[in-house]
């Protein structure tokens, strides 16, 4: 058996791959449901927003059978972004065997730890396919039970050797933060074809694996940079790689969210830096019809799938881990999804952008002062240390938290 990757670089760039673009919960739901139900040997499930309700029980059933008909179950969730699942929810799963661990289990002797959460969306099932992206398990994100206000989301459905790369990203995280060890089987035969992706993320420093891999890509690009974030509250070196790409005559276009949002706090404080982007030559698009939840970027051929939104929360605090696609078919497929997508979108112009109206200037101003205060908590030295403490995962438990993990 093979040990979990150790080292806090991504592994290599692997192929060949066939990847399957879902867009929308009720292209990747059921999917990943077939997936479950199909599982013969194991499945892993790491998800930072789950909350009780019809997706979820559907999720439930599903993993809950799996384990009675002997495949081994594994579900990681953030403790935060699972604070609305259910007592009975989680007594279900532990009842039919399905060991559940979780991330950060918030407590007030551990108030300092409290915004390092595991902000990762991910199901692989018997090592050979893996779902990647930024859905969570909430009745928001499926059109069967939101109708037509259910989030705008994508998956990534991969099959080929960085499915093993994902399944070691889980290992490496579940052995922070449960007892039970997971073992996993050794390496696949090395790869039968040119390389055409690579599993970007680590359990160790953040998501400063999947910011890294997106800044070198658009400081390489010639002709297009186009983001699609549901929270834009871009670093300073973010803003100024795109800036500089738009005045070297770079087609810079961010899709972002519109006034239907679940977070127009977050909203507020990125529109603060409309004005300077716009002014390099940055497009700017807001999408209208409903909340836009989807996180990919396209940097000439080269694509990026998975749970960051490029922002501080990446850099600092969050777990992510996005898939690297350069597939030809794949690159295109995100590309016309963005295009479509732009076709729903309002588009900023500088002018219109300057005449907007005093109350936006205000929620700017407050909101954008919270980030600041935010990002300057981010360099305290007690906040370095936690971080250190809680790369120690369950070791680092008061003995209550073990108790409360036991029961």
């Amino acid at each position: 058996m093979d040990r979990p990757f150790k080292t806090r670089r991504s592994p290599p760039a692997r192929g060949p791959h066939r990847y399957r673009l879902r867009v929308d919960g009720d292209d990747f739901f059921p999917a990943m449901v077939d997936a479950i139900e199909s599982a013969r040997k194991r499945v892993l499930l790491e998800m930072y927003l789950c909350s009780s309700g019809a997706l979820t029980t559907r999720f439930i059933d599903a993993l809950c059978l799996a384990a009675t008909r002997g495949v081994e179950v594994y579900v990681l969730l953030d403790d935060f972004g699972s604070l609305a699942l259910s007592g009975g929810d989680r007594g279900r799963l532990l009842a039919h065997g399905v060991k559940v661990g979780m991330y950060n289990p918030l407590g007030l002797k551990r108030l300092h730890l409290s915004l390092f959460r595991n902000h990762r969306k991910l199901l692989v099932v018997d090592g050979r396919v893996a779902f990647v992206g930024g859905a969570g398990l909430t009745d928001d994100f499926d059109p069967r039970f939101a109708g037509d206000h259910a989030w705008h989301e994508v998956m990534l459905e991969i099959r080929g050797p960085c499915v093993w790369d994902w399944e070691q990203l889980f290992a490496r995280t579940w052995a922070r933060w449960h007892a039970t060890p997971l073992t996993l089987p050794a390496a696949p035969a090395s790869d039968r074809g040119p390389a055409d992706g690579r599993m970007v993320g680590n359990s160790i420093l953040g998501g400063r694996a999947v910011m890294g891999s997106v800044l070198a890509a658009i400081k390489k690009s010639r002709r297009r940079v186009w983001i699609t974030t549901a929270y834009f509250v871009p670093t300073l070196r973010l803003r100024r790689l795109l800036a500089r790409a738009a005045r070297n005559g770079v087609d810079v276009r961010l899709l972002l969210p519109g006034p239907k949002t679940d977070q127009p706090a977050v909203r507020h404080a990125g529109r603060r830096f409309y004005g300077r982007l716009l002014r390099a030559g940055v497009r700017i698009f807001e999408y209208q019809p409903r909340c836009l939840h989807a996180k990919y970027v396209i940097c000439d051929d080269w694509g990026s799938v998975g749970s960051s939104n490029l922002d501080h929360w990446t850099l600092h605090w969050n777990l992510e881990a996005n898939q690297v696609v350069t597939a030809p078919y794949t690159v295109a497929e995100l590309a016309g999804l963005f295009a479509e997508d732009l076709t729903q979108a309002r588009e900023w112009t500088l002018r219109e952008w300057r005449a907007r109206g005093r109350w936006h200037r205000l929620m700017e101003r407050l909101f954008g002062g919270l980030d600041e205060w935010l990002v300057q908590l981010s360099y305290m030295r007690d906040i370095r240390e936690a971080d250190k403490a809680l790369r120690r995962g369950i070791h680092a438990l008061p003995a209550s938290d073990h108790a409360s993990r036991a029961r």
